[in-house]
Parts: structure tokens; C-alpha cells; sequence
């Protein structure tokens, strides 16, 4: 069974990012903590390591994964078109629990499952995880546990039902009760509307009030 390495001790923080770097080099996975619950990631841009993803969670290619990403600038270099609203909402919650979904850029060489040419992005509050984004680039990152069962809140809950399918286990302490919330923004360029896919951790009266101040007040 893959070890758990604690993140509060500073000796292990260190081995277990060096492994977790390796092991996304290598298209393996990692378990990591995220401002929500535990995530399990992929290299975004090895196809092979996202369908051994897909695989670890029983999970089929009509739902690929977010991706998780360190900065800023990642949103501009991975989306087609950042519309100002959500310009606007990444201002107000990243880092943060706010999944956007936009078109992806057609020079992204990259397979992440039926997309429909669009990548749900995030940018984590989650120190361990900027960490190791910052270095292993963009990560392809579903919730750590088996479809169909309660999201993982513990690296042990995420052992227990991903065992040895993971190759580290990066243990962040306790994580968020609730996943992050969704907005499918692929709408605006053409005249659309945001809308909401997924309710989480931020509300969706937080949500709505920034698009309105975005638009001026007239929304």
C-alpha cells in the first residue's frame, strides 16, 4: 500500500513532494489536499495518466476532470477567452472553491475526456497543493474517491477506497466538507448567461452579486 506522508511534519512534506513530483512525471497519480476534499491528480497533458485517473475512480469519459491550476496566468494560457465577468469572479474567489468552466485553447495538446472543447479551471487555496502545481504544471484533479461513494475527507479516506492505484498520498489534515462550485461561463462570449452548475462551497447569491457588479448592476 502506498504511504501516507503528513504534511505538518516538515521532513515529510519534503519527501512526499519530491515522490509526488515523480510520480506525475512518470504519469502516475497523487492524492493531494485542497481547500475542499481530497484530490486525486493527473498530468493534464499525459492522456495516459488522466485515463489512469478515470480508471482509479470507475468513472467514464462523458465526465473528465477539472484542472487545477497555480496562478493566474494559467487561466489566460489554458482558456480560449476569459470573459470580463469572469475576469470578475476569479478577482473575488480564486484562490478559492470556484470551478469555471470555458473554452479551452485548440493548441492545447491534451485529452481529458469528452470536453466539448471546454476545461473546467481552479485555483486552489490549498498551500501543499500550489506548492506542487507550481511545479508539476497544470494537474488534471478529481475528488479522491471510487464514483459513487462520499467524497474523500481524509488521505485515509481516500486510501481506503483508491489503494494501490495511487502512488502518494499527500495527507493536508482534515479537508472541506463540500466540493467546489461550478459556473459554466462558455455562454458569455456568445451573449449568454453564466450559469451555475454545480452549487458548493461559495453561494450562489455570492456568485450572482459579482456578476451583477461586473455588468454594471444591470443583471
Amino acid at each position: 500500500m502506498a504511504t501516507i506522508h503528513d504534511c505538518a511534519d516538515p521532513g515529510a512534506l519534503l519527501s512526499g513532494m519530491r515522490l509526488a513530483r515523480a510520480a506525475i512525471a512518470r504519469g502516475e497519480l497523487v492524492v493531494m489536499p485542497t481547500d475542499t476534499v481530497y484530490g486525486v491528480a493527473a498530468d493534464a497533458f499525459n492522456p495516459v495518466a488522466v485515463q489512469r485517473l478515470l480508471d482509479a475512480k470507475g468513472r467514464g469519459r462523458q465526465s473528465p476532470p477539472p484542472v487545477l491550476i497555480p496562478s493566474l496566468a494559467t487561466l489566460d494560457a489554458l482558456a480560449a477567452e476569459v470573459p470580463p465577468q469572469v475576469r470578475a469572479l476569479v478577482e473575488a474567489f480564486w484562490p478559492g472553491g470556484l470551478t469555471v468552466i470555458l473554452p479551452a485553447r485548440d493548441s492545447l495538446q491534451w485529452d481529458l475526456g469528452d470536453t466539448a472543447g471546454t476545461v473546467a479551471l481552479r485555483m486552489p487555496a490549498d498551500q501543499v497543493a500550489l506548492e506542487l502545481l507550481a511545479e508539476t504544471g497544470p494537474l488534471a484533479v478529481s475528488s479522491a474517491n471510487l464514483t459513487g461513494e462520499p467524497a474523500a475527507l481524509t488521505a485515509e479516506d481516500a486510501q481506503r477506497m483508491l489503494g494501490d492505484s495511487v502512488t502518494v498520498y499527500l495527507d493536508g489534515g482534515p479537508g472541506g466538507t463540500a466540493s467546489s462550485t461550478i459556473v459554466d461561463a462558455t455562454g458569455l462570449s456568445s451573449g449568454g448567461e453564466l450559469r451555475i452548475v454545480r452549487h458548493g462551497v461559495i453561494s450562489d447569491d455570492d456568485i450572482l452579486a459579482v456578476i451583477a457588479e461586473s455588468d454594471g448592476g444591470d443583471s
